[in-house]
């Protein structure tokens, strides 16, 4: 039986899309924008919603399966943007705004494509109310492209959308966070195509060995392992195996963060900075 929060985070997403002409969902492949790509296609139907995933570099290849998974089973149309960010001295200079740069790029990218459809249409993003409370530069690029956040207009956050993407049989629901991987550079260090490829070979690495959760940061020409502190010992065990692996990579150095995995850990040099 639906909670009460979950019936009136139901109607409330029903009321919004109603509302809706049509939608361009911004769609990343985890369960934020998952659900608004599910609920548009709910209440829209498959003539007036389309899910757009954003191809490039920083974009694991295993998320672009998920994504494209995930719309075949519900019957979502979904196009593939090929975006340049990286092309963009902006976003390669890898400064705290990094993401501002990256969506300005998609926006831009799928506006020029809305352009080509001669009816008013919505592009939304997956944007949560536990979003407000966090570092989220992509946010100020969204309101320049007037993009609509259904999830955060409707006061719904994260447990919210993990538990109604559950009761709605969306299998993402338990998907665990996985930012673009341009994330595990260090803010400052330069991001390039083969950095990213590195780390998204390092992190298949991990979660072929047992860790599908973990982050590879790459830390200059070195390698910083993250998994949950509660699957170290796990790591410690296996762990020559995968250092040699990592350094069959290109890393000069592997090392295990003893602090375990932090999302959103490199964030905190903004605020040392800023001090």
């Amino acid at each position: 039986m639906p909670s009460q929060d979950r019936r009136e985070a139901c109607a409330r997403l029903d009321r919004w899309f109603d509302r809706c002409p049509e939608a361009a969902v911004a769609f990343s492949g985890g369960v934020d924008s998952a659900l608004v790509a599910f609920w548009s296609r709910r209440v829209l139907g498959p003539g007036r919603c389309t899910a757009w995933v954003a191809d490039s570099p920083s974009l694991k290849r295993s998320d672009l399966q998920i994504a494209e998974r995930f719309c075949a089973e519900h019957g979502i149309p979904l196009q593939i943007l090929e975006t340049q960010e990286i092309q963009d001295p902006s976003y390669v200079r890898n400064s705290p705004d990094r993401c501002f740069h990256c969506k300005k790029t998609l926006y831009q990218t799928l506006i020029s494509k809305l352009v080509e459809i001669p009816r008013d249409v919505w592009i939304c993003s997956g944007a949560n109310l536990d979003d407000r409370g966090d570092y989220r530069p992509g946010l100020l690029a969204a309101e320049q492209a007037a993009v609509r956040h259904p999830l955060l207009e409707c006061g719904i956050g994260k447990r919210l959308i993990r538990e109604l993407a559950r009761e709605h049989g969306l299998e993402v629901w338990d998907k665990p966070a996985s930012p673009c991987l341009s994330s595990r550079i260090p803010y400052g260090q330069p991001v390039t195509p083969e950095k990213l490829a590195r780390i998204e070979a390092a992190e298949d690495v991990l979660a072929a060995a047992g860790f599908p959760i973990c982050r590879v940061r790459h830390q200059g020409t070195a390698a910083s392992v993250e998994v949950p502190s509660t699957r170290m010992g796990d790591l410690v065990a296996c762990w020559s195996e995968i250092h040699r692996k990592l350094l069959g990579l290109g890393f000069t150095a592997a090392m295990l963060d003893p602090e375990g995995f932090v999302s959103g850990k490199l964030n905190r040099e903004i605020g040392k900075a800023s001090n």
